[in-house]
């Protein structure tokens, strides 16, 4: 099997476990025995050891004997549906449902479980910058507009305006989690018709919403059609992006300030920064960033694509999309979040580098602080501005 490069080289162990293909198969199991055990509870009746021959294939996968029931019935779900009859000897699943209500339900589950790993790593690296601006709130660096010496800040000013756009972004992923909506059990076509030839209308409404309490959701979509609408799929990627954010503006300007030799990466002291030239210290882990922000770029502008764009009650044109886009743009955002907290936990603040400069251009940083003292006497501010502006270009050439 050709490996997904995201998740081979970029992922922590708690992301890759809720998206992989085992562990997927293991909650769709949950998913359909415990559908049986609610309609049990609302009338349905079952085979007494039914249940339990069900829970004791749980994690009995073969991901091969699958793959050759697919191959015959064309149908994913299906396939997956015949192997776990087969295996507990009974066939009560999947009762009065469409494929969608199982997938989108489980993709659901998978991705408040991911958004939820995803804000604890913001919460550790909030954390960390906290105390970065702290440490360094009164060193002094050049600050730049259009990457030209401009006026004196702080690192910690610079630390501080990354952690509230990453706050402010958090804030909205925060939404996002409490608002994502299950889509429960809605049939074919979004009717509820098969399930309403077996219960009563009140009863699949508490049938809906136990479901979704079991699986930790508040909210229920309450009328949508065979799937639910892909302009939620866009909410939450386009809140994963907004994280992104702060951070690749982060490290670009790390790989900035590393060409001015004044913040630098961590360097291991095995570690090798260019093969041709021993002395190199290349910023990695910024530009690892930055690259995997353009595929999050990507993925978001697909997402846009596929919102409000289906078919009457639903198609399978946005399946093979989803299937790339949703655990791919977790693994990018974690990609992201551990190079970024690699990155600001293994910092080194080159303190002599960055006193340099500011001794090199101090004169130049001041002539707007002069600008404004020249008009506090009663000087015209443009005739100063122009008289400065002279004199600083003339000792600059």
């Amino acid at each position: 099997m050709i490996p997904n490069i995201l998740a081979e080289r970029y992922v922590s162990n708690d992301i890759k476990q809720i998206f992989d293909p085992i562990n997927k198969i293991k909650l769709e199991r949950r998913f359909w025995l415990e559908v049986l055990k609610i309609q049990e509870k609302f009338g349905h009746k079952i085979p007494k050891d039914s249940i339990s021959n069900y829970e004791k294939n749980l994690e009995n996968i073969d991901l091969n004997s699958i793959e050759n029931r697919e191959k015959t019935t064309k149908h994913d779900v299906k396939a997956r549906l015949d192997e776990f009859n087969s295996l507990a000897g009974y066939e009560l699943l999947h009762l009065g449902l469409t494929s969608r209500d199982v997938t989108e339900n489980v993709e659901m589950i998978q991705i408040k479980s991911a958004l939820l790993v995803i804000e604890s790593k913001v919460n550790l690296v909030l954390q960390i910058l906290r105390d970065l601006i702290v440490t360094h709130k009164n060193t002094y660096i050049v600050g730049r507009t259009h990457n030209v010496p401009a006026q004196i800040t702080t690192l910690g000013k610079k630390f501080a305006a990354i952690a509230e756009e990453i706050m402010d972004a958090k804030e909205k992923l925060i939404w996002e989690i409490s608002n994502l909506k299950f889509k429960g059990l809605k049939g074919a076509i979004g009717t509820q018709q098969d399930l309403l030839a077996l219960f009563k209308k009140d009863s699949l409404i508490k049938i809906d919403e136990l479901l979704a309490k079991n699986f930790g959701f508040t909210k229920i979509y309450d009328s949508v059609g065979q799937i639910y609408p892909r302009s939620q799929d866009f909410s939450f990627l386009s809140s994963i992006a907004s994280l992104a954010s702060g951070i690749n503006n982060f490290a670009l300007n790390i790989r900035l300030l590393a060409g001015h030799n004044q913040v630098l990466e961590g360097f291991e002291s095995e570690q090798v920064g260019s093969s041709a030239m021993p002395h190199k210290r290349n910023p990695r882990s910024s530009e690892r960033i930055n690259g995997l922000m353009t595929l999050l770029r990507g993925y978001v502008g697909i997402a846009a694509e596929i919102a409000g764009n289906q078919w009457n009650e639903g198609d399978v044109s946005c399946s093979v999309v989803r299937r790339v886009i949703i655990p791919d743009t977790f693994f990018v955002i974690d990609g992201i979040l551990n190079s970024f907290h690699s990155i600001i936990k293994n910092l080194v603040i080159k303190v002599e580098s960055i006193e340099d400069e500011l001794k090199a251009v101090a004169p130049f940083l001041a002539s707007s602080k002069i600008l404004m003292e020249c008009v506090k006497k009663g000087i015209s501010r443009e005739i100063a501005h122009s008289t400065i502006k002279t004199l600083a270009i003339k000792s600059n050439n």
